[in-house]
């Protein structure tokens, strides 16, 4: 029973980990976006159509990718071109995504992911490796969207703390102004972390519309990309700690049904409040955090001019 919960944690936990290292990626660059939500609602509602319309799954995730990096890029030209207040864009962001997502989930509402579509993300042992005595089960048991999660982590953390691209990202980071005056295009890098943390966060979107819950209603996101944005505060802005973090609440998520599956009586109310008293319990410990490697980005929320430095 143990396995099986772990397992069904990742599962509900991929979402949360493509959206949070996209937020990762866009405070890298010295932006909070706190337009997460709005944005894995843009690529739920475009995966599901495209899915349904096609039966074709990667055009599906394309189209997702697409959507949530085209609601980043709106954030962007805001914030880093015309410098407006980044709190307010994100707000505004999410506002318009739940809505886009509305207005163009009522045509299709109640309808069903195809079953090729499905079928692509269903389970799929990897040889050898799922072998392993219950570690196997857990993390190589999984779809192909999970283990794309896998690869994605691996990669982050290499960019980030491996590569001169990445040094230099987390020096636009911490000053956009000594960065700009060692030569990097802090624009540039800005626009494009920000793009692919809005693609990321369009991913997770997906996965909840094609797999998590392969049926089209209302509030499917219900609330994700706000633990998102704290699930960043908790990692330390690290993938790998933002790994964990997602799974350990994708478990909470879905601990009511398996508390039910065990003939333990829980109000479902208590059940669902879990993942938010828990996100507020991770932001108040997190805040406390005294450690340098545990600080945010130092010119998070700045707006940068280079005339002005």
């Amino acid at each position: 029973m143990l396995v099986g919960f772990l397992s069904a944690a990742i599962i509900a936990g991929t979402p949360l980990l493509f959206a949070t290292l996209g937020e990762i990626f866009s405070e890298k660059a010295g932006h909070l976006n706190l337009g997460v939500e709005g944005m894995m609602y843009m690529g739920a509602i475009v995966g599901f159509i495209v899915g349904l319309n096609t039966h074709n799954p990667l055009l599906a995730m394309m189209g997702a990718v697409l959507s949530g990096g085209i609601g980043a890029l709106l954030y962007a030209f805001l914030t880093v071109s015309l410098r407006v207040n980044q709190t307010v864009c994100g707000l505004t962001l999410t506002i318009f995504g739940e809505g886009f997502a509305s207005f163009l989930g009522q045509r299709v509402m109640g309808s069903i992911v195809p079953g090729d579509i499905k079928s692509f993300f269903a389970a799929s042992p990897i040889p050898g490796l799922s072998s392993i005595p219950y570690i196997g089960e857990i993390l190589f048991k999984q779809d192909i969207f999970v283990y794309f999660g896998y690869i994605t982590i691996i990669a982050a953390t290499y960019y980030l703390f491996r590569t001169k691209k990445g040094l230099n990202l987390r020096a636009v980071g911490e000053s956009a102004a000594a960065a700009d005056a060692s030569g990097i295009n802090v624009t540039l890098y800005k626009y494009v972390h920000i793009l692919l943390g809005g693609a990321l966060c369009g991913l997770g979107g997906a996965y909840m519309s094609l797999v998590t819950v392969p049926v089209w209603q209302e509030h499917i996101i219900s609330g994700r990309g706000w633990i998102a944005v704290a699930l960043v505060i908790f990692a330390s802005w690290n993938p790998v700690k933002a790994m964990l973090g997602a799974f350990l609440f994708g478990g909470l998520s879905i601990l009511g049904f398996r508390l039910q599956s065990m003939g333990i009586q829980i109000s479902q109310y208590l059940i669902d409040m879990l993942p938010y008293a828990a996100t507020i319990i991770i932001v108040i410990i997190s805040t406390r955090k005294n450690k340098k490697e545990d600080l945010p980005p130092a010119d998070l929320t700045n707006p940068y001019f280079r005339e002005e430095r």
